[in-house]
C-alpha cells in the first residue's frame, strides 16, 4: 500500500511507525547505536504530536546554529 501523504492527519500511528522505520533503514541491524537515537528523535511524529518537517527543521536549525560545536577561528577550530 502506497501512502500518498505523511501528514499526521492522513496517517495512523502504525503507518507513521512504518514511515520512520522505512526512512531510517534497517534499525535492528545497526551496530553503532545511532539508529535508536533517530527513532527517539521522530517519536513525537509517531505519537502524532509533531510533523516530520517540524522535527527536521528544529534539528537543522540546532545543527546550523553551532551552539554545541567548536568555535571557528581564522585558520581552524578552537576547542
Amino acid at each position: 500500500m502506497e501512502i500518498k501523504s505523511i501528514l499526521i492527519k492522513d496517517t495512523t500511528k502504525e503507518e507513521r511507525e512504518r514511515i520512520v522505520a522505512e526512512s531510517i533503514g534497517n534499525i535492528n541491524g545497526s551496530c553503532d547505536g545511532c539508529a535508536s537515537g533517530l527513532i527517539e528523535m521522530y517519536q513525537d511524529y509517531i505519537d502524532g504530536k509533531k510533523e516530520i518537517r517540524d522535527i527536521n527543521m528544529e534539528f537543522r536549525a540546532h545543527y546550523e546554529s553551532g551552539l554545541d560545536g567548536p568555535e571557528k577561528a581564522e585558520c581552524g577550530y578552537v576547542k
